[in-house]
């Protein structure tokens, strides 16, 4: 039987958990199968994590050697802030993939969930020198706007983190320099919808920029009040949560088993 069999085919794999700990479980074994679906993975790079409901500074990760398409809600490994696994697992994780998240996830308490990804138009974009220009409403769109990381080589230096955490300050998006993109959330399904306009933001701007043709930027008083007009956008429904949720059910349609 081979290892991604295994990972798919747990016997009663929810009955080991809390409810509140199999949901979360659930949602980012779902996410990184989105990640995969997008075409957005990196071979077994790139992680995504999530915090476990409850006072234990607990976190979900990918089973390190996997591809995204193959995660399932039992495979993901629990961690603590240091990377290294708090209960008995037969799958490795990387310790130094996780610092970047742990750093997040220590040091904003509403980062329930971290994405990063290495995706060609994300680390497009992250190489120009003015970074995500103001020429789509995808860009417009991304709470508390966008922050930026300069590069400061692999990302196992545990002198970057408070470099790291400044930069962020309170956003939701960063463009990781020559790196990638980042996104956090107070759910997987707010990550998730942080990430999804970010990468596809990156994706129109070189879309734009590879017309050749002079661009036409956003007017400055058109940006200062987008936030307000967020603000009063219909509050009827949960806006990441309804997204995520057709998402799921899309991969129930071509790629069943991410909730096992």
């Amino acid at each position: 039987m081979s290892e991604a069999r295994q990972l798919s085919s747990p016997s009663s794999a929810a009955t080991r958990y809390s409810a509140e700990e199999w949901r979360v479980r659930v949602d980012l074994a779902a996410a990184y199968r989105l990640v995969a679906l997008f075409g957005w993975d990196d071979l077994i790079f790139t992680h995504l994590s999530a915090r476990v409901p409850g006072p234990d500074h607990h976190f979900l990760i990918n089973p390190y050697g996997f591809l995204f398409e193959e995660i399932t809600a039992s495979s993901l490994v629990k961690i603590d802030l240091a990377g290294n696994p708090v209960e008995p697992t037969d799958h490795p994780v990387n310790p130094a993939g996780f610092l970047i998240h742990g750093t997040i996830h220590a040091a904003r308490e509403d980062a329930a969930a971290v994405i990063h990804l290495h995706t060609p138009h994300g680390v497009a974009v992250s190489c120009q020198k003015d970074g995500l220009l103001p020429l789509a409403q995808q860009t417009l769109l991304l709470p508390r706007g966008i922050a930026y990381h300069e590069f400061e080589g692999i990302a196992v230096d545990a002198a970057e983190k408070e470099l790291l955490v400044r930069n962020l300050g309170k956003a939701y998006a960063m463009i990781l320099r020559n790196h990638g993109t980042l996104a956090l959330g107070r759910s997987v399904a707010q990550a998730f919808l942080v990430i999804y306009t970010l990468e596809r933001a990156c994706e129109f701007q070189l879309a734009i920029q590879s017309a050749g043709v002079p661009l036409h930027p956003v007017r400055p008083e058109v940006i200062e009040r987008i936030p307000r007009q967020l603000k009063v956008q219909d509050s009827s429904i949960d806006i990441p949560q309804a997204s995520f949720a057709a998402l799921k059910r899309r991969l129930d349609r071509v790629n069943p088993g991410y909730d096992s």
